[in-house]
């Protein structure tokens, strides 16, 4: 009788669970039995196994075979495990020592020809296995890369099973044939998801690029007020509401947005990364993600998608793909309201957090949410003269989509007016770029960062409202003009925190060391829409 173990991870949402992989070899009628909860792709694993070891030049043992995934309580799905049953299976046989992988967590699937084929989610497995204390990870060569971001864990990338067999066994590691350039890789297929990256932001840009192939910003023409409104939100972490007639400019608007937002921080980055790796939309060759991400989903997606869902274990949706990044919904209310009121609870706590009969996963959901909308179904309500037809009780209809719990969430509503001839056509001068801003939106994160250095928030968004009212006082009488609109009804105690925030960030771009009444008066007219007498020009904030 043999028995060897090693050890694997265990998926659920974007956090780990190590997983012990156990084998026993018992005289008896030749058979493979795996258990410990395996869903059908696991399962499959005992022939993908089988055919590996033989054609790796080992020899198959015609014993009894068990194979045990432990805790047995928890579910386990995908081809993952494939790499650390087989090893444990070689252990259990004799044919390595089963020492040499009792300490180690594999990482892969295997191919029936013996190669190690990369799977999704290998940089969230290696920091579930750093974090329960494991030192040393075997995961393909083609993940090796996104493996060697978690410190303090050597990573060994292997192309097929007869490699790891002569570095466990301490033999001469065989030569493999490399892949063919100019032609596709078939082993990087397990690694992307078909159409999953539509949207994301992630496409390669040219080395030279400044932007990473982003849309610059001064490709706008006019929108001075909708200029400083996305300024403002970059720099604060602050969600927009864009509302205008079609062809203002609303799209366009939007798609800028990331290209003012500042690098990802390392933290940032692996969060991001771990999130893209699971979804399988994380570009081969690009293993850590630096920008911040933009997922634009279209009007028809359902609430699963955007959230997370799917049969079995969750799988992140949107909001989790845009985590770090920006969440564009364009024509906001042809979204179905159950879909935009579920967002309501990621915008305040950060996460989404989804309960199934397979269990409960926890999913990063930290975005910037920008809603485009038009103010009737015909989109010319606001114009003079335009000729719109709706009825008033359909516009009420239309614009209720958009409920107030939501907006109510959201600290910037422009109004995009319509393009002027002299804007479009160039008489007005060329808007500034996109790194011209993005300096500014620099300097202010930078700003609120030293301030904010001794306390768990880095952006003005994230500061909970007790704080702003007791710990970061405004200038004498400069809240004088919110106190009003309260009284009045027009704002709401969550408005009002997100009012202070946003003249923190206000006042974080003209430089003041704390909000000034200006600086508020802006503010509450970003938000209510209600002309305060303070002058929105594009340019140097004064």
């Amino acid at each position: 009788m043999g028995f060897a173990r090693t050890c694997s991870v265990a998926l659920v949402g974007v956090e780990g669970v190590v997983v012990e992989v156990q084998a026993d070899l018992e005289a008896g009628v030749a058979a493979f039995t795996l258990v410990g909860l395996p869903d059908k792709s696991l399962v499959e694993s005992r022939d993908r196994v089988r055919a590996a070891i033989v054609n790796s030049g080992a020899e198959w043992p015609q014993k009894k075979l068990t194979v045990g995934l432990s805790p047995a309580s928890v579910p386990k799905g995908g081809s993952g495990f494939d790499l650390a049953v087989a090893a444990a299976v070689l252990g259990a046989a004799e044919r390595i020592d089963p020492r040499t992988i009792a300490d180690l967590v594999l990482i892969g699937e295997l191919g029936l020809d013996g190669r190690v084929r990369p799977v999704r989610g290998v940089l969230p497995a290696v920091l579930a296995a750093a974090d329960a204390g494991y030192k040393q990870v075997v995961v393909p060569e083609q993940t090796a890369g996104e493996a060697a971001l978690v410190p303090g864990v050597s990573v060994l990338g292997v192309r097929t099973l007869r490699q790891l067999i002569a570095v466990l066994a301490d033999e001469p590691v065989p030569e493999e044939a490399p892949h063919e350039d100019g032609r596709p890789d078939p082993m990087l297929a397990g690694l992307l998801v078909p159409g999953a990256g539509v949207g994301t932001g992630l496409a390669a840009a040219p080395a030279d690029d400044p932007l990473d192939g982003r849309p610059d910003l001064a490709d706008v023409a006019g929108q001075h007020t909708a200029r400083r409104a996305l300024e403002i939100a970059a720099a604060g972490s602050h969600h927009l509401l864009l509302t205008g007639p079609p062809g203002a400019g609303k799209t366009m608007l939007a798609e800028r947005l990331p290209g003012i937002l500042p690098p990802l921080t390392r933290q940032e980055s692996l969060e991001v990364t771990a999130v893209h790796s699971v979804a399988g939309i994380l570009p081969p060759g690009e293993p850590l993600v630096h920008r911040p991400p933009y997922c634009a989903p279209h009007h028809s997606a359902t609430m699963q998608s955007l959230v997370g869902g799917g049969n079995g274990l969750p799988r992140p949706g949107a909001v989790s793909l845009a985590h770090r990044g920006v969440l564009f919904l364009d024509e906001a209310p042809e979204f179905s309201t159950k879909s935009l009121d579920a967002l309501r609870q990621p915008l305040e706590s950060g996460h989404v957090v989804i309960a199934r009969a397979a269990g409960v996963v926890r999913l990063p959901a930290r975005f910037l949410l920008t809603l485009a909308a038009n103010p009737c179904p015909c989109g010319r309500h606001t114009l003079l003269g335009s000729g719109c037809e709706c009825p008033a009780a359909v516009i009420r209809r239309y614009q209720a989509r958009l409920s107030g719990p939501l907006l109510d969430r959201v600290d910037l509503r422009v109004a995009v007016e319509p393009v002027t001839r002299s804007d479009l056509l160039g008489q007005g001068g060329r808007g500034e770029a996109s790194t011209t801003v993005a300096d500014r939106v620099h300097e202010a994160r930078a700003r609120a960062a030293t301030r904010l250095a001794d306390t768990p928030w880095s952006v003005n968004s994230e500061i909970p409202g007790h704080e702003l009212r007791t710990r970061f006082h405004a200038a004498p009488g400069a809240l004088a003009a919110a106190e009003r609109d309260i009284e009045r009804g027009l704002l709401t105690a969550r408005g009002l925190d997100r009012v202070l925030r946003v003249g923190w960030t206000i006042a974080d771009l003209a430089g003041h060391d704390r909000p000034q009444a200006d600086d508020l008066a802006l503010a509450l007219e970003l938000r209510t829409g209600i002309a305060r007498g303070v002058p929105v020009a594009a340019g140097e904030w004064t």
